[in-house]
């Protein structure tokens, strides 16, 4: 039997696997690109449920929809503008869901260009602008010290409840883990018990949540 005598069903066998390859494994499936097309056309609503969300930025949707609504309008760094080369910036909700999200989960600011494309430097002045922001704007309602119409409303609740009177709240404190702590630092913040430099935080909160 000659080895190298071609026949007719080895040229079929070949065609039939360049083709093959060439239609199957070469050419990428449209379906994927088709979906991944449709997830980035949506509207800017947001397409995390309430519990994604808050598991992801740390608070509750509409008080980040708040946040971003009274900043827009109050401080032109948070409103949509263009440059020199009518490009397109960065709207307010972007810039806050980045510095919301550096505050949330603790990565650095060049984190935000693989996924937002926004430098660094953007998404620091991000962060700084959005904290600065946020004492200005409420800061008169929410960062201020109980008047005394506002103690006589605890004292009143808590009389109505059962429970111990004339308290302005409950106090509570929990262990925040220090990543960056200076090494030199790390056994005076550190607990045997933890591990960890951790910092202890302490709050008093009323019934409704008042810090």
């Amino acid at each position: 039997m000659n080895l190298f005598d071609d026949s007719d069903d080895d040229d079929m066998f070949v065609s039939m696997m360049y083709e093959y390859c060439t239609n199957m494994l070469l050419q990428p499936n449209p379906a994927p690109l088709l979906t991944r097309r449709a997830a980035l056309n949506r509207d800017h609503d947001c397409v995390y449920q309430p519990r994604d969300f808050k598991r992801r930025f740390r608070l509750r949707k509409n008080v980040f929809v708040r946040i971003s609504n009274a900043l827009e309008s109050s401080y032109e760094f948070f409103q949509m503008r263009y440059d020199a080369r009518c490009k397109r910036g960065f709207t307010g909700l972007q810039k806050c869901a980045a510095a919301i999200k550096l505050m949330a989960v603790g990565e650095s600011p060049n984190s935000v260009d693989d996924y937002m494309t926004m430098s660094e430097r953007t998404a620091r002045e991000s962060l700084y602008r959005l904290a600065r922001g946020v004492g200005e704007t409420f800061g008169d309602v929410y960062l201020r010290e109980p008047s005394l119409n506002d103690i006589q409303q605890l004292y009143m609740a808590h009389e109505e409840r059962p429970g111990f009177p004339g308290i302005l709240g409950s106090i509570d404190c929990t262990h925040w883990k220090w990543r960056n702590c200076p090494g030199a630092w790390k056994c005076q913040y550190a607990s045997g018990h933890h591990g960890t430099p951790s910092l202890v935080l302490k709050a008093v909160a009323s019934q409704d949540l008042w810090i």
